[in-house]
């Protein structure tokens, strides 16, 4: 028999209680529920400790800033980089191609996110809805975790490498000379310690200011990377040829790393249903009204700032590769506009660690609370999320491979993720009539995503592959 409380009736009013939906729906209240191990069901979609699920409060421009954070983040900053193996006219189709995708998946799994009366609120409940229990378990999770895991370690690096950046600017010392600038793995620790305090913020309706700031930090230092590059004396010896490659093997893996590094920057599906699971739905005005609003809003945003720093950073910098480098790392004057926008980089990761993170907490600890028999609350939270913290801390020293980075979390995870499973999804559960425009767009859809995540992934990894073989780890 199916569980009354697996997923929410469309009929939540705005501002409705817990206890006033359970006494509408099956007959009683959250306050009624003994507190107990034996009852996983209750605790798993009502307890106000979890980070999905807390309230259903939020308005369209919460999801709006909630996905500005999520989608502009560190793949801005390497945008330039991803044109030199690409080239321009290459360059800026494969921009729009993946960017027209990505936003119509991000329709489609706002679309989906309530079926037949029914809430998806997490990603594996919509591949469970598709895929069935288990599998949907296992095909939605793994991936999930392994964007967020790997979003958060390059958020880390980069929030690093921008404190060491502001540390340069300020003292007058070059960023290569380490007798007077400041080591990178300490400068990703010192962030680190800030992101362990923030992750004891219980959900995501509690990091909503967070949230706020850093989408206004993400649009700020994305237009002073730009301003700034353009600003810059342009080498009168700039050339926009291919950079020459040692091998065939080389050209083939740059653009594989490219593809990546761009697929890399326009995905942030792996919790768009997590930040719709926060909006109210009524029979006249669904949450999908208000996502697909405040996911618009993001999109536009995301515009603005990708194409000026794609094509002003290769315009200004050529076929010049800066590997591992953020723009506004290369950037050095003027000092003060650098140095602020090094330092909205750091705020914004901030947020955008949280954001990425949220749902993994949510997971995790909900799984613990069925394992172990315990009630979550702080205890848990601080478990949890304090080793997470330091694991990934620990990724981001082990790994300094900024560009190398986002091509490999790119293909492995981001990809599948944002261009093959909504799309696999929507074929099961919408059904379109075969060889239809719908299917056949879908069908389009999914094969350039099979397509980004071997090369992508290919080429990320093995960039990672050869740096690390002659890398010396924490020197």
């Amino acid at each position: 028999m199916e569980d009354p409380l697996d997923g929410a009736a469309l009929s939540i009013e705005n501002g409705s209680s817990t206890n006033d939906l359970l006494k509408r729906e099956v007959g009683f209240s959250a306050d009624s529920i003994p507190v107990s191990p034996s009852r996983p069901c209750f605790q798993k979609v009502w307890r106000s400790w979890l980070s999905i699920n807390d309230s259903w409060t939020s308005k369209w421009w919460y999801a709006a800033v909630h996905n500005i954070t999520a989608v502009i983040g560190a793949g801005v900053l390497s945008l330039h980089g991803a044109m030199v193996d690409l080239s321009w006219a290459p360059g800026i189709f494969v921009l729009c191609v993946i960017g027209i995708i990505s936003l119509s998946t991000m329709w489609q799994m706002i679309e989906l996110h309530e079926l037949d009366g029914k809430r998806m609120d997490r990603y594996h409940e919509l591949g469970q809805r598709a895929f069935g229990k288990k599998l949907g378990l296992w095909i939605v999770v793994p991936m999930q975790m392994l964007v967020e895991i790997g979003v958060d370690t390059v958020y880390l690096l980069t929030a690093g490498k921008s404190i060491r950046k502001i540390h340069s600017l300020l003292y007058g010392c070059p960023i290569q000379d380490s007798s007077c600038n400041w080591e990178l793995r300490y400068c990703i620790m010192a962030f680190a310690s800030v992101q362990l305090l923030l992750s004891q913020l219980p959900h995501f309706t509690s990091i909503t200011w967070v949230s706020i700031i850093a989408a206004f930090m993400s649009l700020g230092y994305s237009t002073i990377a730009w301003v700034a590059t353009l600003m810059r004396e342009r080498s009168p010896t700039v050339s926009y040829e291919f950079p020459k490659a040692t091998s065939t093997a080389d050209v083939i893996f740059g653009v594989f790393s490219s593809l990546g590094q761009i697929s890399f920057a326009f995905a942030g599906h792996n919790i768009v249903l997590e930040i719709q699971a926060t909006i109210p739905s009524t029979i006249e005005r669904p949450s999908k009204i208000s996502a697909w609003n405040g996911a618009l809003l993001a999109y536009t945003m995301t515009i603005l700032c990708y194409f000026p720093n794609a094509l002003v950073g290769y315009y200004v910098f050529g076929n010049q590769k800066n590997h591992d480098m953020h723009v506004l790392e290369i950037l050095d004057k003027p000092v003060w506009l650098v140095a602020l926008g090094n330092a909205m980089v750091v705020t914004h990761m901030c947020g955008g660690f949280q954001i990425f993170a949220m749902p993994l907490f949510d997971n995790v600890e909900m799984l613990l609370t069925n394992l172990w028999k315990v009630n979550g609350g702080i205890n848990l939270r601080l478990l949890v999320r304090s080793i997470y913290v330091a694991f990934t801390c620990f990724l981001a020293v082990t790994f300094p491979f900024f560009d190398d980075l986002l091509a490999f979390v790119g293909g492995i995870a981001f990809v599948p993720t944002t261009f093959l499973l909504p799309c696999i999804i929507w074929q099961i559960l919408r059904k379109p009539r075969t060889f239809g425009l719908p299917w056949l767009a879908n069908m389009a859809c999914i094969g350039v995503g099979f397509f980004l995540t071997i090369a992508s992934t290919a080429g990320g990894l093995r960039n990672i592959l050869l740096k690390a073989s002659h890398y010396q780890f924490y020197k």
